[in-house]
């Protein structure tokens, strides 16, 4: 039997609770103290860890002053027993979800700071946090007395049958996996799918990866589909890549003037222009002799595959404006048909230049 409930019993009780509840205020207060000088290092570990640690410190003392309380009054030992173990799961409750967020967040830091690993990808960090709270769930199991290897060897036969009911599922995931393992396509990378989708990779999470187009349209993707696709990534081994403007010149064209002043815009595009690539060294090859022209290409180097657009833009229109100062004249394709009474005179196609009397083709009509 108990004793009876005294005042004193009471006073004891009453003065452990309010040191608990003491020791949670100052140890929040210290807490937010070092919160304020972790922001001031470059690590984000630190100011996970604190931010955590300002969630499981207050309750563990709130807990150890309950349990205080409970241990200075008269209770039953069943009582006792029951209230030490509620008092144990919550603290163990707060523990698990404290942990699932600073090793989520830890993760997520991780790939966030290294080249060539899952920037965004949802999908570590999600697995992470199941491994943890799954370890925390079986940890207050064992906490109140229950076996878990029964539970363990349930868990592996039902396992098989929902591996069965969720194929797409699973093979989207270990396909999700697979995709960020091997590096080909990481958050941030500029893809094209053979079917025709392209854009930025926002995020590769359990099940899909999200593709933002640079309509800032959302494209999703289940990841079994694009780990089956044909794939370009315009964003490695390298991100800065070279794009081709082909460009053509009337045949009167002094071929050398023409490359030197090609080379001169080039050059004034990639120092001038945001995107452009200032090292890329200008270049010009002459290929085709076409019906009115001479053809070229003029390559340039872009830093990313979106900066393509206004290197593209800047660069026409000064090559326009300096062939114009320059006097180099670039033939625009024209076809004429003169119409007489019974016949259609058809000139083949020809430039800008009048075409000889020879050139002409006549069909009855």
């Amino acid at each position: 039997m108990t004793r009876s409930l005294t005042v004193d019993d009471l006073v004891h009780a009453g003065i452990a609770l309010a040191a608990g509840l003491l020791a949670a205020f100052l140890l929040r207060m210290l807490l937010r103290w070092l919160a304020r000088h972790a922001e001031r290092t470059a690590w984000r570990g630190d100011d996970i860890m604190v931010e955590a640690l300002r969630t499981v410190v207050p309750w563990a003392a709130v807990s150890g002053g309950a349990a205080s309380a409970a241990a200075a009054l008269p209770l039953t030992r069943g009582v006792q027993h029951t209230t030490n173990q509620v008092l144990t799961l919550l603290v163990i409750f707060v523990a698990t979800v404290a942990s699932a967020r600073v090793v989520a967040d830890l993760v997520r830091s991780v790939t966030q700071s290294r080249s060539g690993v899952a920037g965004s990808a949802t999908i570590f960090v999600n697995i992470t946090r199941i491994l943890v709270l799954a370890i925390g769930f079986l940890v207050g199991l064992q906490t109140l007395g229950i076996s878990i290897a029964p539970l363990l060897t349930a868990l592996g036969v039902g396992g098989l049958a929902v591996a069965l009911a969720l194929q797409d599922t699973l093979a989207n995931l270990f396909a999700g996996i697979h995709i960020l393992a091997s590096k080909t396509v990481q958050p941030g990378d500029y893809i094209r799918l053979s079917s025709g989708e392209e854009g930025y990779v926002e995020d590769i999470n359990w099940r899909q990866t999200t593709v933002r187009e640079l309509s800032n349209n959302l494209v999703v993707i289940p990841n079994g589909q694009l780990a089956k696709t044909n794939m370009t990534n315009f964003m490695r081994p390298e991100q800065q890549l070279t794009i081709l403007v082909q460009v053509g010149v009337s045949y009167d064209s002094d071929l050398e003037h023409v490359e030197r002043v090609t080379k001169e815009v080039v050059a004034d595009v990639m120092t001038e222009i945001t995107g452009a690539v200032p090292e890329h060294e200008p270049a010009v090859r002459f290929h085709t002799f076409g019906d009115s022209r001479i053809g070229f290409t003029v390559i340039l180097g872009v830093a990313e595959f979106s900066d393509q657009y206004r290197i593209k833009h800047e660069f026409i229109k000064r090559l326009h404006r300096r062939y114009r100062e320059e006097g180099i004249r670039i033939p625009s394709p024209a076809r004429t048909v003169a119409l007489q009474q019974g016949t259609v005179l058809i000139p083949q196609q020809r430039g800008a230049e009048s075409a000889p009397d020879d050139m002409t083709t006549t069909r009855p009509i």
